[in-house]
């Protein structure tokens, strides 16, 4: 695919998940730029700690499917992990351009084309992990612009006891009235996956003050009926708004 898939997004709000995933290597800094000479409002990656307690921008626990290389990201150097070339979306090492992001890669290209950072918290932080990555985005006078999102609720349990209006996303499969009363209660959002929503649940969330996102929608028909439904966001590999 040589190009985005466009959508009226009208109100709702859309997200390249991995960057734009569906064009360039997800989670590469091809991958961000490509989302940010688009019409996106944020762009969506993941965050890994590293085994000497830096920081890695990567998707799975390991950089098999990535790179053919089986490296466990938690007990691998930093450095070691960004020498690694990656493969293209051919599987093949075929570009050079192509390696693990920093954290301050990702950022700065967010910052140069102003879009909002969606940063998904994929290890089970510490108090002190968290400070240091929002200190660091901080620094770079971004942190206004930063969404985290978790499928681990502490982790954004920890980011809101340090930045207590941080904004925040919950990850996950599913949501019930039990959920519903605990997002509302911690003022946390909701990042879930799209075949789980309906209007009614949509409703109800809204009623309650919840913001919602929802992925990975790739598909167009989908997109406009979640649109129709009132999402607030919609992450996507392909789809852009128009």
């Amino acid at each position: 695919m040589n190009n985005t898939i466009k959508v009226n997004s009208k109100n709702t709000l859309m997200v390249a998940h991995r960057g734009v995933s569906g064009l360039e290597k997800e989670n590469t800094c091809a991958a961000f730029v490509a989302a940010g000479n688009r019409s996106y409002f944020g762009v969506e990656t993941d965050i890994h700690r590293t085994g000497d307690g830096n920081f890695i921008i990567l998707h799975d626990a390991n950089t098999d499917r990535v790179s053919g290389d089986n490296i466990n990201v938690e007990q691998t150097s930093f450095e070691t992990l960004r020498r690694m070339q990656l493969n293209s979306r051919n599987e093949i090492k075929d570009r050079a351009d192509l390696h693990l992001p920093s954290l301050e890669e990702y950022i700065g290209i967010c910052r140069q084309y102003e879009k909002v950072c969606v940063l998904e918290l994929k290890s089970d932080y510490t108090d002190d992990e968290i400070k240091r990555m929002i200190d660091r985005i901080d620094a770079m006078g971004y942190l206004s612009s930063v969404i985290f999102i978790a499928f681990n609720y502490e982790n954004l349990k920890r980011v809101r006891a340090y930045k207590p209006e941080q904004p925040c996303q919950f990850l996950t499969m599913e949501m019930n009235d039990e959920g519903i009363a605990r997002l509302a209660a911690d003022q946390i959002d909701l990042d879930i996956y799209y075949p789980a929503l309906s209007k009614e649940l949509i409703d109800k969330l809204h009623a309650n003050g919840t913001k919602i996102n929802c992925w990975t929608v790739d598909k167009k028909e989908d997109a406009e009926r979640l649109i129709g439904w009132g999402v607030d966001f919609i992450t996507s590999n392909i789809l852009e708004g128009c």
